[in-house]
């Protein structure tokens, strides 16, 4: 393996090919990125600047082949309306149609995970 080529004087590595091509292959693997799950957590009563940004990168990596779980927490007197973070999370589903499915939405514990179209 040559390590400097100067004009004058090269100078190279004596290493062993095997070796060598053992951590080619590692860092190829490593570049070939998996699919990963990205995590939104929103609130019941989020406002729609914050929806929009947060729809936006959701629709980014879905497209990128990312998997997508929109998480409502829910604190203090929100438990009384379980229902309007329901419509949330309905809505959530209704504006990404186009660029994921649902994997799976839980009522129960508000969290909706989408995959990419």
């Amino acid at each position: 393996m040559l390590v400097s080529d100067n004009k004058e004087t090269p100078v190279a590595k004596i290493l062993d090919y095997g070796k060598h091509q053992y951590q080619q292959k590692k860092r190829q693997r490593q570049n070939t990125s998996k699919p990963t799950m990205k995590e939104v957590k929103l609130r019941p009563n989020v406002g729609d600047s914050d929806y929009s940004v947060r729809i936006k990168r959701a629709v980014e990596w879905l497209d990128k082949g990312d998997s997508v779980k929109f998480q409502v927490r829910l604190r203090g007197r929100e438990h009384q309306h379980r229902d309007r973070a329901t419509e949330l999370l309905e809505k959530v589903i209704e504006d990404l149609g186009s660029s994921g499915k649902v994997q799976s939405f839980d009522k129960r514990t508000l969290i909706l995970q989408m995959v990419p179209a």
